[in-house]
């Protein structure tokens, strides 16, 4: 059906640090031609109850959402490389 190797992989790894309000992420994805990282954070109210897990899974998904951000502006610069016109890729 395709003509190309579309086994191509990248692999995305999500690290963490946090103290007793604030929760940290940074997501590294690795790709064939380099890492790109973006970061993510969660604050808990101090009158919330302490769930590390919820603070990890919102940083987590911020990370990812401005890792998805970030891979449409470098397809957008490569398309406009190419058409030499202005391309806005939406999310």
């Amino acid at each position: 059906m395709y003509d190309k190797d579309l086994s191509n992989k990248w692999f995305v790894e999500i690290e963490f640090s946090e103290d007793d309000v604030h929760t940290h992420a940074s997501a590294h994805a690795q790709r064939h031609d380099g890492v790109i990282t973006t970061t993510g954070d969660a604050y808990r109210n101090p009158k919330d109850p302490s769930a590390p897990t919820v603070g990890e899974d919102i940083a987590a998904a911020r990370a990812l959402i401005a890792l998805g951000t970030e891979l449409l502006h470098l397809a957008s610069a490569r398309i406009e490389q190419g058409t030499h016109h202005p391309v806005h890729l939406y999310r």
